[in-house]
This record gives structure tokens, sequence and C-alpha cells, in this order.
């Protein structure tokens, strides 16, 4: 889907798409070769799915999109998470096709978990795509879209927090393009917005430049005759050339030598940007995707000790006490995190206080706890970086609950390396 909307909107070269066309072919996956646009790694092309974050710039006659094209695949949730912390709208892709779709919908299915994953990492505007409408089974029926809308409406985004009546759901096929960019003869009984519509009607969400920078990175690569460039998304404040930075947790401090954003350089970058930028002097092994990156003279981001957050636990097994460790995916970092102490259980709605200290908490608490990594990581109050101070908690392969953080307690920072060119800049 991603990739036959970039294609009909004129993002794609004629013989990018006559290459992809031929080499999908060859390999027995014709079907594929718009998804190819997006899919660059080998595994991706022949597996026929998305397995790392891929972005592509998309523009309209109102907005420069940036479309991270994210997993959908159970086993590669992680990465599908840190595409959807850096996003601003979600478009969430669901089969109609009746095995699909089911497999979509039930307890362990990929739909409700994403649309959960989608509204806890602040994604607050979504629109609903009902693929494969072309498929012989459904054969662009409007009553089968209908009944997919109600299902996907009742039982997912209003259970997640979503108001389905703000939400558009747009009958659509990915190979064959119906409603993407124009509204489609198969589905005259529908007379609502094209996908590119939908897109456009979205209101861009309030940006904070006043405050300090806070970049997560998503990825790092070594590039011939550059160097060391960083990926992500500005979520504060603003990165220019020459700025001396902090990763952390890590504490390693240099200076910012140049931006980009889609191949053009920029002379700086504010909040929603997402962009790659180079660094003097700092290996890939010396930073990774889940560090932040902040400006070193101002409230720089530190490793952080320990954190109290606002639990919800959605969907565990048992129940869990103190000592639980499970993974926590909070903006683009992924960290086993070990619960220190469940302070008291909590009403959900008003946050009174109905029990100190529990000896367990099990599906349908909400509890005040602390946190401690197991590996370096740095995280922020809500309340201060709200993009980094919301998380997911994994274990068994499934979300068992989400949380806010309260406060931060920072580790104190000797700091790590710091370049010479920064050195030069203090």
């Amino acid at each position: 889907t991603t990739g036959h909307l970039i294609y009909k909107s004129g993002g794609v070269d004629e013989r990018t798409k006559e290459k992809n066309e031929t080499e999908s072919a060859e390999i027995g996956k014709a079907s594929f070769k718009f998804a190819w646009f997006c899919d660059r790694l080998k595994a991706e092309r022949e597996r026929g799915i998305t397995i790392e974050c891929s972005t592509k710039e998309l523009q309209t006659q109102k907005y420069h999109y940036s479309i991270i094209d994210a997993p959908g695949h159970r086993d590669l949730i992680k990465n599908m998470i840190t595409g959807t912390s850096a996003a601003d709208v979600a478009l969430l892709i669901v089969a109609s096709s009746p095995a699909e779709f089911e497999a979509g919908m039930d307890k362990y299915g990929q739909t409700r978990e994403h649309a959960l994953l989608a509204y806890t990492l602040g994604v607050k505007q979504m629109i609903v795509g009902v693929n494969k409408m072309d498929d012989k089974s459904v054969a662009y029926s409007q009553e089968r879209f209908l009944e997919v809308k109600a299902e996907v409406s009742q039982k997912v985004l209003k259970k997640v927090g979503y108001d389905p009546a703000k939400v558009n759901f747009i009958p659509i096929s990915g190979w064959a393009g119906d409603n993407m960019t124009e509204p489609s003869s198969n589905t005259s009984w529908y007379q609502g917005p094209t996908l590119l519509q939908a897109l456009d009607e979205i209101q861009p969400p309030k940006r904070t430049e006043d405050k300090p920078l806070r970049l997560p990175l998503q990825n790092v690569y070594k590039i011939g005759g550059v160097g060391t460039v960083a990926v992500g998304r500005v979520e504060t404040g603003v990165l220019k050339p020459g700025t001396v930075v902090t990763f952390a947790p890590a504490g390693i401090t240099t200076d910012v030598k140049s931006i980009e954003m889609h191949h053009a350089s920029m002379s700086q970058a504010g909040p929603g940007d997402i962009v790659g930028f180079n660094v003097s002097n700092v290996g890939i092994r010396d930073v990774h995707r889940g560090f932040v990156c902040s400006d070193a003279k101002n409230d720089p981001a530190r490793e952080t000790a320990n954190f109290t957050a606002n639990v919800i636990v959605l969907n565990h097994p048992g129940q869990f006490s103190a000592g639980y460790t499970p993974v926590i995916d909070c903006h683009t970092a992924h960290v086993a995190c070990k619960f220190e102490d469940i302070l008291n259980k909590v009403e959900r709605r008003t946050g009174k206080v109905l029990e100190d200290a529990p000896r367990f908490v099990r599906t349908g608490d909400s509890c005040v706890c602390v946190l401690a990594p197991q590996k370096p990581l740095c995280v922020e109050a809500f309340h201060e970086y709200a993009s980094l101070g919301r998380f997911v908690v994994r274990d068994l392969r499934q979300t068992v609950a989400v949380g806010v953080i309260r406060s931060v307690e920072r580790k104190d920072g000797a700091g790590g390396k710091i370049s010479k060119a920064a050195q030069k800049k203090k």
C-alpha cells in the first residue's frame, strides 16, 4: 500500500518501477512489486515482509510527508515501535479478506496490538485502510467493508482510546490502487475521501521548539567519505550545524557537522523533522538506536538511574510483583527494566490510591511503580518531554502493560568521550 501510494503520487521514477517489476517477477514475487519501493533489504524482498522501518517522502499540494513503512509482522514489533514512535498520524492497514481479517482481530492479532501501540506512543490521529477489496472473497462488497468498519471501530479503536467517529475508513487495494489518489469506480457506493485526501485532512500537531533539544536515534550509519551519520526525529527544540551535542546514556559529546532530510541539506531541523546528521569523531560502535541526542549546553539528557511511572496492566496471563523484569520500549529504546517497587494500586480514572504496597498486580490493575533499567537507558518525565515519557511493557511476545513516567532519577554523569571539535567549542 505504501509503495503504491508513493508511486501513484509520482514519488518513484519509471526506471525504478521497471527494475522492481522485473526483479520481483524473477524470484516469483511479482505481487510485491510496489512493496519493493520501501523494502530494500534482501531478506525483506525474498520473504515479502517489511523488517526494518524505511522512510520515504511524499509531496502533496498541502503537506510534505515523511512516510515510515513499519513492519506488521508479530516477530518484528520492536522495529514497528521504533517507526511508530516517530509518527504524527497512523495509517492502519486492515485486510478485508475473511481469514486475514480474523487473524488480525483475534486475542494475539496484530490489528489490535498495532492500534494500542500507536495510541500509547502518542499517535492520536488515525486513518484505517480496509485493504484487499479486490480479493475474490470480497469483490469490492460494501457489506463486507461495513462489517470490517464496525468490528474495528468497536473492538479495537474504541477500546484503545480512539474516537471511531473521527477516524476515516477507506476501502482500498494496495495492489490495484483503488481509492489511493482518486475515487474508484469499483466502489461507487463509497462517497468518502481517497487515502491521499484523508492524509491531507490531518491536523499537524503542536510543535515545541522552545524546549531544549531531544532527538531519539532510530539508526546510525557509517557512510564512506562522510563518516558517522545518525538518524532520528527531532521531538523538541532545534538542531543546527555547529551545535555541540551529547548522546545519552553514554554521555558522548561531539559537534554536528551537517544535517540532511531526504538528501537535501538543512540549515536547521525542528520538531517533527526526521533527519540524518553527520557528527565528528564518533564511531558507529559509540552511539546506536535508542540513544538520545541533546544540546550539551542546554539541559542535556543523561542516563536514567530509575524512574517512577503510572502503569496500566493490559494483558498479563497471570500476575507480577516486585522483581519482574520485562522489556520496556520507550521512544526508540528497547531495554529490560526491573520493577523494583510497586508503591500502590490506584483507581485508573481518578488516580485515587486503592491499596498501598500491593504484593502483586494483574490484568486490569493500574499502579504506581519504580523501575530500574538493566542496561544504560535515557528516558524523561512525561510532563517535560512527552514522547520520551511514554512506554510499552512487552513480555511473552505481547504487550502486557503501558506506562507514563512521572519522575526520573538521573545518574550523576561524569560524562563520556568528548570529541576534539567539541572541546574547542566548550
